[in-house]
């Protein structure tokens, strides 16, 4: 078995590895925004086929980690429900997804984040139903099936009802381990081809472990206030790079 895929440098995977460790140390650190950031970077890189298909890959390892490390945070209650719904909406995904318009998605991502954290009304569901909490999870993997990095929506829904962050860090993690899962499993059974690429995924995971493992010492540094007005500069800017490339700006 070749080490690098076909039409892959030495130098663009040492540039995958060392975004995978930057990355994980980013989601552990801060919640999100490693999985935008490895997947912004993967996407100049490998040819489009592969991007979706590879970035849930790992993913899946990171958010592995991340639950592994917060196991003991982890909030069950809302993880099943919001899992049941994950599961219809791969299904659909899975058959709808390429129908639709994919910089609407966007858009409507973009703005739901921007509002759940600015707007007048907040869209927490701390008091609302388990289906609720299914229905984010529908929303979140049927997106997740052509946008790749939801973490910022889920997140978003999540931290509402969550106060305590390694609780966050952990249910969230959880979640997107479930959602990559599935994902991974609808892009074989559509055909794609994970084989030339195991040996540098192999890497890549583990390379994200290790970034799992930093970014979670650095939780400890910040204290839960300063943790959630980072939480929320960060899911602002990415709202508004994904408002702009829905747009259009970056074509």
């Amino acid at each position: 078995m070749e080490f690098l895929p076909p039409n892959l440098s030495i130098l663009s995977a040492f540039v995958l590895i060392l975004v995978a460790f930057i990355g994980s140390v980013i989601s552990a650190g801060v919640g999100i925004g490693g999985g935008i950031t490895f997947l912004t970077v993967l996407a100049s890189i490998v040819p489009a086929p592969a991007i979706i298909p590879i970035h849930g890959v790992v993913q899946l390892g990171s958010n592995v980690s991340r639950a592994t490390v917060q196991r003991k945070h982890i909030n069950w209650h809302i993880t099943v429900y919001f899992v049941l719904g994950s599961i219809a909406g791969v299904i659909i995904g899975g058959s709808l997804a390429l129908q639709l318009p994919e910089n609407m998605l966007k858009l409507l991502l973009a703005l739901y984040i921007l509002y759940s954290i600015w707007g007048p009304i907040k869209l927490g569901l701390s008091n609302l139903s388990p289906a609720v909490l299914s229905i984010a999870g529908l929303f979140s993997a049927f997106i997740t099936m052509f946008l790749g990095a939801t973490g910022p929506f889920v997140i978003s829904i999540l931290a509402p009802c969550i106060p305590d962050r390694k609780s966050l860090f952990g249910t969230h993690a959880v979640c997107m381990v479930i959602q990559h899962s599935l994902k991974i499993l609808v892009f074989g059974l559509l055909g794609f081809s994970f084989g030339p690429w195991l040996p540098l995924l192999a890497i890549m995971i583990a390379a994200g472990y290790f970034g799992t493992l930093l970014g979670s010492r650095l939780t400890e540094l910040a204290s839960e206030s300063l943790f959630r007005k980072i939480l929320k500069i960060i899911l602002t800017i990415l709202a508004i790079n994904l408002l702009l490339s829905g747009s259009g700006v970056y074509s």
